[in-house]
């Protein structure tokens, strides 16, 4: 089919069901027959709008018509962008190279990303052996994004090993200690919990003086570096999502560090995708329960959660609707 008959076809669904006629343009559309999908790449993120349209009604009445398992709409200005992040990404690599043996790989997956930069799908269909991989160390909180960092380190052929920092379960409750569990023992990947004290950071967020998240995430970061400087790995990756571009690879005191989905320039659709496929459930509450209870208790505290949602929506990372659920989610402790 081409893009002028499946415009023509969006037209009328959209007259069927009530939601007015629209300009309906279409730059490609590709069918993956393997996948069952269909892929339509609109000129800018209101042509999306109008082919996915209210509730997602219109592209859900495309893919019954069609027959096919799924109907993605992508933004050609979402693809350009996306592409730029990941060639200034090999520009960062290309400056590095011959310093770490996990480099080459990342490389190659770039260039395969530049390539299909609609999705992160060809991750799960690589099946490189990492018996003669770099050892690498992976910061597994049980979030979706570091989960996605695993599954792709160990998809890339890395031998990664997995560090959970565990400073009690106000912040890493049970459900999320078997998630993670379940994953390592399901990817064959080594796993270990470090100690890591926050009390201080916990009673200064519960008596409302401060938002945890950032002393937080420093501490657990450096309780992270602080474990691998002493074994011999050269290696860490995280699952910063923000950080794209020539911040996604760095190197610190001679380690390298790597922040997996922002390397790709991965949106939080594409990350719940892959990770979704390893048993990963992904939730639309924003923040560990230690949050929760700052929320609830400290309402002032919101808007710095708030804030941290509104980063991710304006770098393209989350779709508004999913911000609006994260955000929801905040203000309804």
């Amino acid at each position: 089919m081409d893009a002028d008959e499946l415009a023509g076809m969006i037209r009328d669904i959209r007259k069927d069901i009530g939601h007015g006629d629209a300009d309906i343009r279409i730059v490609d559309v590709v069918l993956d027959e393997k996948r069952d999908s269909l892929l339509i790449v609109a000129p800018d993120r209101s042509d999306k709008s109008a082919i996915i349209g209210k509730g997602g009604w219109v592209a859900g009445r495309l893919r019954e018509k069609l027959g096919v398992g799924r109907v993605h709409v992508e933004a050609e200005t979402d693809i350009i962008i996306r592409r730029h992040r990941v060639g200034l990404a090999l520009e960062r690599i290309s400056e590095l190279e011959g310093s770490f043996r996990v480099l080459k790989i990342l490389e190659e997956a770039l260039k395969m990303r530049m390539e299909y930069p609609s999705g992160l799908e060809f991750l799960l269909e690589l099946s490189r052996s990492g018996a003669d991989g770099p050892e690498v160390a992976v910061a597994l909180s049980g979030g979706v994004d570091s989960s996605f960092s695993l599954i792709a380190a160990v998809k890339l052929g890395l031998r990664p090993f997995a560090l959970t920092v565990d400073p009690g379960t106000i912040i890493l409750p049970g459900h999320v200690r078997r998630s993670l569990e379940e994953l390592c023992s399901l990817l064959g990947v080594r796993h270990e919990y470090i100690g890591a004290e926050l009390g201080d950071i916990q009673s200064g967020a519960l008596d409302g003086r401060f938002h945890p998240c950032g002393r937080c995430s420093g501490l657990i970061e450096s309780t992270v570096m602080d474990k691998i400087r002493n074994m011999e790995i050269d290696t860490v990756i995280f699952g910063d999502l923000l950080s794209t571009g020539y911040q996604s690879v760095n190197v610190d005191d001679g380690i390298l560090r790597v922040n997996l989905p922002a390397l790709f320039a991965a949106s939080k659709q594409e990350v719940r995708s892959v990770a979704s496929l390893h048993g990963v459930r992904s939730s639309m509450n924003f923040g560990c329960p230690l949050l929760g209870e700052v929320h609830r208790r400290h309402p002032h505290l919101r808007r710095y959660s708030i804030q941290r949602v509104l980063r991710e929506t304006r770098a393209g990372v989350l779709e508004p609707g999913e911000a609006l659920d994260l955000i929801w989610s905040i203000c309804s402790p």
